[in-house]
């Protein structure tokens, strides 16, 4: 949709707005399941989605995490409406599950034509560009409210204000009485400025282009599903070793059996475990942890290895690199690379670099503190926003710990989008979002 005509229908039609920065799963998640409170005749806010590419854009070459060419780490069956068990509208929650139904990804293959044949080839995880084009079959769908562009501020007044720059430089100012942030960040950050120390976002870019640099000693520095992608591209190339460096004491493989699972889906047992219980579903299911698929992929190859530490030095030395690892008990080592991939992932706070001092203040005085990871994860509350501010902050990648380990991925979108839409504030005496060009 255009902007002007977000901009017409956001000024024009008194309804309370909720924004989201970031326009993947989740943002879709709630989107679609605002459309059918609506189509429904339940009250819900208007969605407004910003985003820098396009729908999807993390799982597409241009958002720099992937070459769009690996496959999905979970089943594709987990969708924007997955578990389809709403909690919304007592006497209703079936009807709104049907209507989700019609986004499901399901839905999106018999549209195509391809049902049949995913069943027949036994429901293969879909490539990382099929699923962004699943994402904005979608957002097409439900006619989503999209501003292609990037956050550049956000400050909090009354309500939420975020200044958002297009590729133009024009920048216009989007308000809304709720604030989504999704997405895990930049990935262009490396750990080093050289050449043969690659940002994930630079390695996909080199990857895509058929250009890495030749090496026959190659690293990958992360133990999460980020480095498990970069892995499992790197092992078609010809090296004669391929490292992985993480603190832990192995490269552990995501627990994929019924009773994980039902964590992620249902996250209703979660408040019943103690926090040493909770980091050990995290741990052991999530955070730091391969795919199974890419793990099978990776045993059968001698060249890939497991060395445990924490990278505390980069050293230039002739054409290679000397990384020096650390470990808590034992003396650091130093290892020779060629080539090395910064695969750590996303930083969990990289929202805060968009927040005004006022804001960042504001957020400070609500988790009690200064702003870290364990203090903003502590506040998340049942909505997923963070507890104590004036105004909603939905930050549903930081909810592990407190709310369930499914909402920062893609276990229980259905589920994500009950909670936030639930809880967003009424302020029917407040107009809709009025975004003003500059």
């Amino acid at each position: 949709m255009q902007l002007w005509a977000v901009l017409e229908r956001v000024e024009n039609e008194p309804v309370q707005t909720l924004l989201v920065v970031g326009a993947g799963p989740k943002a879709l998640a709630v989107a679609a399941k605002s459309h059918v409170l609506r189509s429904l005749g339940l009250p819900a806010p208007r969605v407004v989605v910003v985003e820098a590419h396009a729908v999807g854009g993390n799982w597409l070459p241009t958002g720099g995490w992937t070459d769009g060419q690996h496959r999905l780490g979970t089943s594709p069956e987990k969708d924007i409406g997955f578990p389809y068990h709403s909690t919304w509208a007592r006497g209703r929650n079936r009807e709104i599950d049907r209507a989700m139904s019609a986004y499901s990804w399901t839905s999106f293959l018999i549209e195509h034509g391809t049902y049949a044949e995913w069943i027949d080839r036994g429901r293969p995880s879909p490539q990382h560009h099929v699923w962004a084009k699943y994402l904005q079959w979608v957002a097409k769908s439900i006619d989503l409210e999209l501003v292609i562009g990037r956050v550049e501020q956000i400050r909090h007044d009354d309500r939420w204000q975020a200044r958002v720059v297009d590729a133009d430089g024009a920048a216009t100012e989007l308000s809304a009485d709720g604030l989504m942030i999704t997405g895990p960040g930049r990935s262009s950050r490396a750990l080093a400025e050289h050449p043969r120390v690659l940002s994930i976002a630079k390695f996909w870019d080199l990857a895509g282009k058929r250009s890495l640099p030749a090496a026959s000693r190659a690293a990958v520095i992360g133990g999460g599903e980020t480095a498990g992608s970069a892995l499992d591209e790197l092992v078609r190339h010809e090296m004669l070793t391929i490292s992985v460096i993480s603190p832990m004491a192995t490269i552990y493989t995501r627990g994929e059996s019924y009773f994980e699972n039902s964590l992620f889906s249902d996250p209703v047992k979660w408040n019943a475990l103690s926090i040493q219980e909770r980091r050990d579903v995290i741990r052991r299911t999530d955070r730091g942890v391969f795919s199974v698929r890419v793990q099978e992929s990776l045993l059968g190859d001698s060249r890939v290895h497991h060395l445990q530490g924490r990278v505390t030095k980069v050293v230039p030395a002739g054409d290679s690199l000397a990384l020096t690892l650390t470990n808590e008990l034992r003396a650091d080592q130093v290892h020779n690379f060629d080539l090395v991939v910064d695969a750590t992932g996303g930083q969990p706070l990289w929202f805060l670099e968009m927040f005004d001092q006022q804001t960042a203040d504001q957020l400070e005085l609500a988790v009690g503190g200064p702003l870290t990871q364990n203090r903003i994860e502590s506040s998340i509350g049942y909505d997923l926003a963070v507890n104590g501010l004036a105004s909603k902050l939905y930050l549903p990648n930081m909810a592990a710990m407190a709310q369930g380990p499914g909402f920062p991925n893609l276990s229980c979108l259905g589920e994500l989008s009950d909670r936030v839409l639930r809880t967003v504030p009424a302020r029917s005496h407040v107009s809709a979002a009025q975004a003003v060009s500059r």
